[in-house]
């Protein structure tokens, strides 16, 4: 008996629980703050050296020195600001209007079983048509001028809002609204207070998708029947065979891009600060 007590010690002793790696990790994966920057750095040089060795003809791709170049006499000379305010007016003005009647109707869908009933089947049956396949229509109704383009994003933006507005405001959880309205709250109150918080990452999500669809629609108007604009830019210096200018237009439309993201970025962050 007392010979068998220490070893029972050593067994308890070996026994005792070891800690255990945490398993419940992943599925939430987070951007490197400058992995990004590096990997374009990487390839602008691996660009910069198969353009300074000859490996490539610059007539079909420039290197990244010449389009610098490129850029900046278009900056000395005016010409950069003056196709960039021409574009920029045109995407706001048609990225604010199709925003806004996307909003208001998609609230209406996801709120309303009439407007749900006639409003789903419109943006079923309009949706897939390519809103530059309709410009020449909306030259014949509005004129030519710039009216015809900003309908045109207007309209490319109004349907990607409608669908991320009312798939925003499904996927509010139910539960939310019924204890709301157990304790007799006012419909534009849980509305204000419920549902729009609760879409609101939805909502978000499609303004990236509809700040694209707004620079693709602007710079293919532009080609179709304008003077001034970057995609009037990219048009003319595509047909010079200028392809020094055509990719600084390129990357003109790549930095804008960058920046709405970013912007789209500090409003999220600002209000989707409680998630």
């Amino acid at each position: 008996m007392l010979d068998r007590a220490p070893q029972e010690t050593e067994g308890a002793a070996a026994e005792k629980p070891r800690p255990v790696e945490f398993r419940g990790g992943g599925f939430a994966p987070s951007a490197g703050r400058h992995g990004g920057w590096i990997a374009l750095a990487v390839v602008v040089a691996l660009w910069q050296l198969a353009g300074s060795a000859g490996w490539v003809n610059p007539l079909f791709l420039p290197p990244p020195s010449a389009i610098a170049v490129a850029i900046w006499k278009l900056a000395s000379s005016g010409a950069l600001w003056q196709h960039v305010s021409w574009s920029v007016m045109r995407i706001g003005s048609g990225w604010i209007i199709g925003t806004a009647a996307g909003v208001l109707v998609g609230f209406a869908i996801g709120l309303s079983t009439l407007a749900r009933s006639i409003g789903i089947t419109f943006i079923s049956a309009l949706f897939p048509i390519p809103k530059i396949a309709l410009l020449p229509l909306l030259i014949l109704w509005l004129g030519i001028g710039e009216e015809p383009k900003i309908a045109t994003i207007a309209l490319g933006v109004f349907f990607s809002t409608a669908i991320s507005v009312y798939s925003g405001v499904d996927a509010v959880p139910r539960n939310l609204i019924r204890m709301a309205q157990s304790f007799n709250v006012p419909f534009h109150a849980i509305v204000r207070r419920v549902i729009w918080p609760g879409a609101l990452p939805s909502i978000l999500a499609g303004f990236r998708i509809t700040a694209s669809v707004a620079l693709l629609l602007v710079v293919s108007a532009e080609m179709i029947g304008a003077q001034f604009g970057i995609g009037a830019f990219v048009l003319q210096a595509g047909n010079l065979m200028q392809t020094d200018q055509l990719l600084a237009g390129v990357v003109m439309l790549s930095v804008f891009g960058l920046a709405v993201g970013k912007l789209i970025n500090l409003l999220e962050a600002r209000l989707l600060h409680w998630r």
